[in-house]
Parts: structure tokens; C-alpha cells; sequence
């Protein structure tokens, strides 16, 4: 049941992702692999596939898990393939060969089914019937294919790490030493299939530790799920405290640059409650949009800045001094202007950078610069540099 509760919970958290962006197509791959798992690890139960059975015929549900859960095992290692390979014709080779053997891997699990005698078609790994031939080749083959899907997905995780950022890591080689595990059980119960084929009986002791190991490896690749979901919402929560932080320090230039100029909001936002304006959706897209904001209002006012500050450079100029101009100018400014009058833009406030951080820390700067200066009325200035 955990693992059934965790793959839920993934798919419905990259379901998520994808909606945001739904042209990923490497976030399909890993969505349609998780919706597929899901499926057939419900499809796993007894009381489920019992009822597949009861509306169908016996062995179908059996059947269906497999089918199912192979192909999220085989969509799975195609997005570590499409995640890990830059060249289209690499990943073209690689879903050839992946879809091919799966495909052939379930047309002999059909086959091997309707081999099996019609009374014997609801067999599972401890029957007692095991030395027939279609019944053990239904669990070789299927066996063979898990180990194959398990330790490919392994081994391409343990190489995304490579890639993968330093906090995403850790829980990509915690989920490959589960999936390298859950290929061993998978090698084991090809041992134990040919013991009980050759030599009928229980053969507890290599039930038991195929169980056992199973539940580490299970666990192992929960604790890499859950580590890697967990970075995603730290990180995730991180960011929007960070923007939202930023957000409220533009403010004070902000409100005075559109108030000067009240064409330069890009949309104004209808008003919210307070646990509305808690909420995390759209935290992003109102950081950015106060930051354009806050440029367009600067390109507005620059002329009336180049009057107030004649040879400084506004561009390199420091954020106190700056604030300085910026208030001298938005009481220069006159309430209606000439729409036919043009003034030609300077740069102001040009960031050290050429990435959005450096531009928002500049504007930044002589907000706070700016909110210094109106509450205590005076400024302390600073040479341009």
C-alpha cells in the first residue's frame, strides 16, 4: 500500500507539472509512466485482479497487471534514455529498441497463457504446478524482463545524476540502489521458478529472502521518491518566499513610478482577501510583472531624470544618489503631458549582470533606497560610480 499511496501522490504532483507546461516531453514520458505503475500496481492486488478475472475470464488479470506494469516499466526507461540523450536519432534507436522487446515480451505472456491449461490459468508463483512448461515460461519471461527493466532504469538514473543538480542527486542514487535491488529480487525469482521446475516443493528459504529483499529495495526507491519530491517543494517554496520578498521590497518605487504613470500597469490585479494574497499560485508571474513595471516606469521618467541630473550617468549611478533623481524628477514632472512632445530614453540603473536577478537586485537597491529617502526626507548621497 505505501508504494501504491507514494506513486499516486507522484502522479498527480508531475500532473501538475505538466499542465504548466505541456509541451515537455520528457515530463510526459515520466507523467505516463507513473499514471501506468499506478494502474498496475492496483491491478497487483488479489481482490482487483480477482475481479478483472470475474468479469472476464481467469489469467486476463493477471495479464492486464503485467501488461501494464511493464509498460510503465518500459515508458520509465524511456524517460531516463530521453533525459540523458541529446541526439534525437540516439533516443529514436533507444525507443525501437525498448518498445520492440517489450512488445515481444507481452505477446509471449499471452502466448504462455493460452498455453497453460484453462484450470490452471489462475496460477501464481507458489502453485504447485510450476513444472509445467507454459506456466514457468510465463513467469521466466516476465521475470526476465522486470529484471531487464529495473536494472536499465538503474543504471540511466545513475547516470542522470550527472546532470541532475547537486540537491536532486542523493535521492536519484537512493531510487537507483532500490531499482539495482528490485532487479536482484527479479533474478532471484528466476532462480526460484527454475528450482521449482526442476525440483517441485516450497522452497521457503529463497521465498523468504526474495521478500525481504524486496521490501529494502521498495523502501529504498520510496526514500529516493519521497527525497526527490521533497527537494522539488523546498525548492519550489523557496522561490516563491524569495519572489514574494522581492515583490514587497519594489514597492515603494514601484507605487511612485505608477502613480506618475498609471498606463505603465500591465494588468491591474482584482482585489483579493488576505488568504488570497497568501495563496502561492501566481506568486512568479506578480514578481516579474512589478519588475517590468518598474523598468517601463524608469524609461518613462528618464528624460525628467536627465533635466534633474544633466551629465550624470543615470545608468551607472548609485542607488541613493539615484533615488535622489528620482524623486527631484517625479516633482519636476509635469501632471499632463504633451502626448505629441517626445524626449528621447536613457538607461537607468543598469544592472552588473545581464540574468533577471541582476536587474531585480538594481531595482531593488534604489527602492529600498527610495523608501529610505521618503521616510526620513533626506537621503544620504553617493558619487555615481
Amino acid at each position: 500500500m505505501p508504494v501504491t499511496v507514494m506513486l499516486v501522490i507522484g502522479f498527480a504532483w508531475k500532473t501538475i507539472d505538466l499542465v504548466r507546461a505541456p509541451h515537455d516531453r520528457v515530463l510526459r514520458l515520466l507523467v505516463a509512466s507513473l499514471f501506468l505503475l499506478t494502474v498496475g500496481d492496483l491491478l497487483g492486488f488479489e481482490e482487483v485482479s480477482g475481479q478483472v478475472d470475474e468479469l472476464t475470464a481467469v489469467g486476463v488479470g493477471k495479464i492486464a497487471f503485467n501488461w501494464v506494469y511493464m509498460c510503465g516499466l518500459g515508458v520509465l526507461v524511456l524517460f531516463f534514455t530521453a533525459s540523458t540523450s541529446d541526439a534525437p536519432s540516439l533516443h529514436r534507436r533507444h525507443v525501437r529498441l525498448h518498445t520492440g522487446l517489450l512488445a515481444a515480451v507481452l505477446g509471449a505472456l499471452v502466448v504462455t497463457m493460452l498455453a497453460t491449461p484453462p484450470a490452471l490459468r489462475g496460477h501464481t508463483l507458489s502453485t504447485p504446478h510450476m513444472a509445467e512448461p507454459a506456466i514457468a515460461s510465463f513467469y521466466l519471461i516476465g521475470n526476465a524482463y522486470f529484471f531487464y527493466a529495473h536494472l536499465t532504469s538503474g543504471r540511466w538514473a545513475l547516470r542522470y545524476t550527472r546532470l541532475a543538480s547537486r540537491s536532486l542527486a542523493p535521492s536519484l542514487r537512493t531510487m537507483s540502489i532500490g531499482l539495482f535491488g528490485l532487479a536482484v529480487t527479479s533474478a532471484v525469482r528466476v532462480l526460484w521458478v527454475i528450482v521449482r521446475a526442476v525440483s517441485p516443493g516450497a522452497h521457503p528459504v529463497l521465498d523468504t529472502v526474495n521478500r525481504a529483499l524486496t521490501d529494502v529495495a521498495l523502501g529504498a526507491v520510496l526514500i529516493g521518491i519521497t527525497l526527490s519530491a521533497g527537494v522539488q517543494l523546498v525548492t519550489h517554496l523557496r522561490s516563491v518566499a524569495r519572489h514574494r520578498r522581492m515583490h514587497h521590497q519594489l514597492t515603494p518605487l514601484w507605487t511612485a513610478l505608477v502613480t506618475a504613470y498609471p498606463d505603465v500597469v500591465l494588468n491591474r490585479e482584482p482585489p483579493t482577501s488576505r488568504w488570497g494574497r497568501l495563496r502561492l499560485r501566481h506568486t512568479h508571474a506578480r514578481f516579474y510583472r512589478r519588475l517590468i513595471e518598474c523598468r517601463d516606469g524608469l524609461v518613462r521618467l528618464s528624460p525628467h531624470l536627465v533635466r534633474v541630473a544633466p551629465g550624470t550617468d543615470l545608468a551607472r549611478c548609485g542607488p541613493d544618489q539615484l533615488a535622489l533623481h528620482i524623486r527631484a524628477a517625479l516633482a519636476r514632472k509635469p501632471l499632463v503631458e504633451d502626448p505629441d512632445t517626445t524626449h528621447p530614453a536613457v538607461r537607468v540603473a543598469s544592472p552588473s549582470g545581464n540574468d533577471m536577478d541582476a536587474e531585480a537586485h538594481e531595482l531593488i537597491a534604489v527602492s529600498t533606497s527610495f523608501a529610505a529617502l521618503t521616510t526620513l526626507g533626506r537621503g544620504a548621497p553617493v558619487p555615481c560610480r
